[in-house]
C-alpha cells in the first residue's frame, strides 16, 4: 500500500473517530519499538488506535498480527512514560475498506 493510500485511510479514521465522540490527541507516534497511528481519548480512557486498510474487511483485519500488537503496546508504554500519563487504556483498530470504517474495540490476543 502506498503512503498516500495509508494517509488517506488514517485521515478517514480520524474523522470517523471524531464523529463518535473521540478526541484525537496525537498521531503517528513513533518509538524504537514501532508506531501508533492514532491516540484518542473518550470518557477518560486512552484509545490506542491501529488503522488498517485493504479492499476487504477480512484482509485488513488479518494484517493485525500478534507481533504488531506487541510493538504497539510497547510504544504506548514508552509514550505514557515519556508524557507521565497514568491512564486506563485500550488497544483498538479502525478497519478501512473503501470509504467505510469499522471500529474494533479492545483488540487483544
Amino acid at each position: 500500500m502506498s503512503r498516500a493510500v495509508g494517509d488517506a485511510a488514517e485521515q478517514l479514521a480520524v474523522e470517523f473517530l471524531r464523529a463518535r465522540g473521540f478526541t484525537v490527541i496525537d498521531r503517528n507516534v513513533s518509538s524504537r519499538f514501532g508506531e501508533i497511528d492514532i491516540l484518542a481519548m473518550k470518557e477518560g480512557v486512552l484509545h490506542i488506535v491501529e488503522v488498517k486498510s485493504a479492499p476487504t474487511f477480512e484482509q485488513a483485519a488479518n494484517n493485525i498480527t500478534p507481533a504488531k500488537i506487541r510493538k504497539i503496546l510497547m510504544t504506548a508504554e514508552a509514550y505514557m512514560k515519556k508524557h507521565r500519563l497514568e491512564l486506563d487504556y485500550v488497544l483498538d483498530a479502525v478497519i478501512v475498506s473503501g470509504n467505510a470504517c469499522e471500529l474494533l474495540e479492545n483488540i487483544t490476543l
